[in-house]
Formats: C-alpha cells, structure tokens, sequence
C-alpha cells in the first residue's frame, strides 16, 4: 500500500501492521522517500549488502595483517631498491 506522510503519522499502527503483508511505501508529494519493511527483511538486506561490498586495499591489508597475527606469521617486507627507469634515462637526454 502507499501512504503519504501525514496518513502514515495518523495511522502509524496501521502501517505497521500492514507491513507484515507487504512492504510500506511512503509519499511526499507523490515522491517516494520512504519505504517500512519488516526486521527480517530488513537483516537480510544488511547481509546481502555486506557480501557484495567491494573490500577496499586499506582493509585487505588489515585483513591481511589480522590473518600474519593469528598464524604468528611475519611478514617481511624487503627493502626498497632502485630500480632502472628507461622513461628517466630518456628525459636525461633531452636537453630544454
């Protein structure tokens, strides 16, 4: 069922034992701007999106560190060295 905001204020327990039926939504000016679902529905929406979160490279790496400590495992990391550049190398021989 559809509601605007005013009705849903009026009849709140109405709307709210409509849920169970259906999802709510609610209206502002024939605007959605708000939709009242059932706990349940809501937890597996919550789960759904955090399986589907792209994991960000600061996290794989504090997942990565959590996972070296629980397996008492050290990671080492070599010291850095240079490395040639030829793109360097070339702009050295430009002359402006």
């Amino acid at each position: 069922m559809n509601w605007r905001i005013a009705e849903a204020k009026q009849r709140f327990s109405e709307l709210i034992n409509a849920v169970t039926k259906e999802p709510q939504r609610i209206y502002n000016q024939n605007q959605l701007v708000a939709v009242v679902v059932k706990a349940e529905m809501f937890e597996e929406f919550l789960v759904w999106r955090k399986q589907h979160e792209k994991m960000s490279l600061a996290d794989a790496f504090k997942e990565l560190r959590q996972i070296a400590a629980e397996e008492d495992y050290i990671l080492e990391v070599p010291s850095r060295q240079d490395r040639p550049s030829p793109f360097a190398d070339a702009i050295d021989d430009f002359s402006v």
